[in-house]
C-alpha cells in the first residue's frame, strides 16, 4: 500500500480517515479529493496540509478529476451528498449525479489501477416503513424495541444484514445501495477487491453539524453556543433513537480490514456504535447539559420529517465475528471529545454559524 485516495477526503469522516492513516504510515502517501460544496470542509484544508496530505480540488462527478499520475493502491470511497433529506421538495439530480455516477467514475479508478476498495455505505438502505413497524414501547427517556418476534434480520440487539432492502429508503439510501451493487459487479468483472461497510451515525471532532446530519454534533455545539433546537417528529419530546461511531473507531476498523482484505471479500458489514453505544435526543440533551453547565430552549415538533426513524441501531455480529473489532469509545466520550474541539475551534465555528 504506497498510494491511498481518499475521495470525499475534506469532509468530516474523510478528513479523518486520511490524517489517521497517515499518522500511522507515514511512508504512505495520501491524496484527497473534494468539491468542498459543504460548509465547513474548507476548514480542513489547512490541516490537512499540516500532516503532508495532497489535497485535489475535483468532483468525482467529473471523470477527468479522477486522473492522477500516481498509482492508486488503496480507494476510500467517503465521497456522498449525505443529507437523508437531500431530494425532497426539489430534484434529486445532484444527488444522483455524485452517490451513483460519482461513485461509478471512483470505481473506474479502481479498476484501472487495480486498487482495493473500502465503500462507506450507510444504514439508510434499510426501508423506513418496515423498522418503524418493528414493535416499541415509550420508556421514560428513549423509545426501546420490544422483545419480540420481529422480521428477518432484525432482533432488540438491532438490525443485521439480512434485513429486507425492498422499500422506500431516501434517494439518498436507494443511491447508496445502487452503488453497492455496482461495487459488486466491479468485484465479479474486473477482479476489484472491496469491503463495504454500511456505517450509522458517524461522529466525533471536525464534525460541522447540521440538521440533516450531524445530529450529535449539532447538539453539542448548539449546547455550547446556546442556540435553539428542537425535538422533530414522533410526539416531538425527543425519544427517538440512534447508536453512535465514533470516527477514530472507523480507522481502527478500516486499517484492521485493509490489512486482511481477503477475509471481507465479497461481504457486507453493518457498522456502528451498536445497542451499548447509543442515544435518544432527550439523552443526547441531558448529556450536553451536564458537560456543558447550559440549558438551550428546545421546541417540540409533532411532525414527522420524511423517511425518518423512531430507532436505527445496527448489529455489528458479523464484522465483530471476522475482525474482532468492536466500538471502544463510549458515547459520553463521543461527546465529550466533540467538546473539547468545540471549545478549541470556537471561533471559526461561530463564524461558519454566521456565513
Amino acid at each position: 500500500m504506497r498510494t491511498m485516495l481518499v475521495t470525499g477526503g475534506a469532509g468530516f469522516v474523510g478528513s479523518n480517515l486520511a490524517v489517521a492513516f497517515k499518522r500511522k504510515y507515514p511512508d504512505l502517501k495520501v491524496i484527497v479529493l473534494d468539491n468542498l460544496k459543504r460548509r465547513g470542509s474548507e476548514f480542513n484544508l489547512p490541516r490537512l496540509a499540516a500532516e503532508g496530505i495532497r489535497v485535489v480540488h475535483g468532483d468525482i462527478r467529473n471523470p477527468e478529476d479522477l486522473e492522477f499520475e500516481d498509482k492508486i493502491d488503496v480507494l476510500l470511497e467517503c465521497s456522498a451528498e449525505p443529507s437523508v433529506l437531500a431530494g425532497f421538495g426539489g430534484s434529486p439530480k445532484y444527488l444522483v449525479n455524485t452517490n451513483l455516477t460519482g461513485t461509478i467514475n471512483c470505481l473506474e479508478v479502481a479498476r484501472k489501477n487495480q486498487a482495493d476498495v473500502v465503500f462507506l455505505s450507510t444504514s439508510r438502505v434499510y426501508p423506513y416503513d418496515p423498522i418503524n413497524a418493528v414493535p416499541r414501547r415509550e420508556d421514560a427517556t428513549r423509545f426501546v424495541w420490544e422483545d419480540v418476534a420481529g422480521p428477518r434480520g432484525w432482533s432488540p440487539q438491532g438490525l443485521d444484514v439480512d434485513f429486507d432492502l425492498n422499500g422506500p429508503k431516501s434517494m439518498y439510501g436507494a443511491t447508496k445501495l445502487c452503488s453497492e451493487f455496482v461495487l459488486r459487479e466491479y468485484e465479479a468483472m474486473y477482479g476489484v477487491r472491496a469491503v463495504v461497510n454500511r456505517c450509522g451515525v458517524i461522529a466525533g471532532p471536525w464534525q460541522f453539524g447540521k440538521v440533516d446530519q450531524g445530529v450529535f454534533s449539532l447538539w453539542v455545539q448548539a449546547h455550547y453556543f446556546k442556540r435553539q433546537l428542537a425535538y422533530i417528529g414522533f410526539g416531538g419530546r425527543g425519544k427517538q433513537v440512534r447508536d453512535l461511531l465514533h470516527v477514530d473507531d472507523l480507522f481502527d476498523l478500516l486499517d484492521a480490514q485493509l490489512a486482511d482484505l481477503e477475509k471481507a471479500s465479497g461481504k457486507i458489514y453493518n457498522v456502528g456504535g451498536g445497542l451499548s453505544c447509543s442515544l435518544s435526543l432527550l439523552e443526547t440533551t441531558r448529556l450536553c447539559e451536564e458537560l456543558t453547565g447550559n440549558t438551550i430552549a428546545i421546541r417540540g415538533d409533532l411532525v414527522d420529517r420524511p423517511a425518518d426513524l423512531a430507532i436505527y441501531i445496527g448489529d455489528n455480529s458479523r464484522v465483530t465475528a471476522d475482525y474482532g473489532w468492536a466500538p471502544k469509545r463510549s458515547a459520553r466520550t463521543i461527546l465529550e471529545d466533540l467538546l473539547a474541539w468545540v471549545r478549541e475551534h470556537e471561533a471559526n465555528l461561530r463564524t461558519l454559524a454566521t456565513l
